[in-house]
């Protein structure tokens, strides 16, 4: 159902753009379905990312208790995991499941680069995210904090459910995300948000216009939020 062309589609519209078309396809608001909070966007606010959710969970306040081997064996696993297959972008989601999140940064200017060549879309965690200065600078990374170490930080498991900023998220879903945040987009909906993208702008555009037009008043907001509702 993904075409490339709705991938460029969606990839063109920032993230709350995506929540207001996804309100016009469902048929009403929501207060679920997305994050919340402040995120850090690093290395910089980039464009939007679109994929399918490759999640995994790390720890990092303690050791592993896994023999190496086996440690080494699920990294592999865990790469395997999120490298995409041809026209199916993919999108890491990171649990961190420490009590104190981001002790240890599973991000940083190796990961970012790995997963870049791989060609994963970003990443979203609520872990922390390190070596701002060296980051892959086209790769993007939505995390919860930055912190200067990667401590003992390890994959713990790869396909689970996880939930990142009280956004729930299985493996598989597909996630739109910037530097606002990500939404989660149902299949059911995904064949309309096309269509909804287009009446979003088209409804705000006379409200815009007015605004931005140097003569503004209170009439002609009536008169934009008027045309606004009556576009359909």
């Amino acid at each position: 159902m993904l075409t490339s062309e709705l991938i460029r589609k969606l990839r063109s519209v920032d993230t709350p753009t995506i929540c207001n078309a996804l309100e016009l396809a469902m048929g009403g608001r929501s207060a679920q379905g997305f994050t919340y909070g402040t995120l850090v966007a690093a290395p910089q606010p980039l464009a939007p990312m679109v994929g399918f959710a490759r999640t995994a969970r790390i720890r990092a306040a303690a050791p592993s208790p896994l023999p190496a081997a086996e440690l080494r064996r699920l990294r592999l696993d865990y790469y395997r995991h999120v490298a995409p297959a041809p026209g199916l972008p993919t999108l890491v989601v990171m649990q961190d499941l420490d009590e104190r999140r981001g002790t240890g940064s599973f991000w940083g200017e190796v990961n970012s680069a790995v997963h870049q060549a791989l060609g994963v879309a970003g990443v979203l965690t609520d872990g922390s995210v390190r070596d701002l200065g060296d980051l892959a600078p086209d790769f993007p990374i939505l995390a919860g904090s930055v912190g200067p170490s990667h401590a003992f930080v390890h994959v713990v498991d790869i396909g689970e459910p996880v939930e990142v900023f009280g956004l729930c998220i299985a493996n598989g879903d597909l996630v739109h995300a910037d530097r606002h945040g990500a939404v989660r987009i149902a299949p059911e909906h995904l064949h309309a948000l096309p269509g909804c993208i287009d009446l979003v702008q088209r409804k705000e555009a006379p409200l815009l216009k007015a605004a931005r037009s140097g003569s503004f008043d209170l009439a002609a907001l009536e008169r934009a939020l008027h045309a606004a509702d009556d576009i359909h």
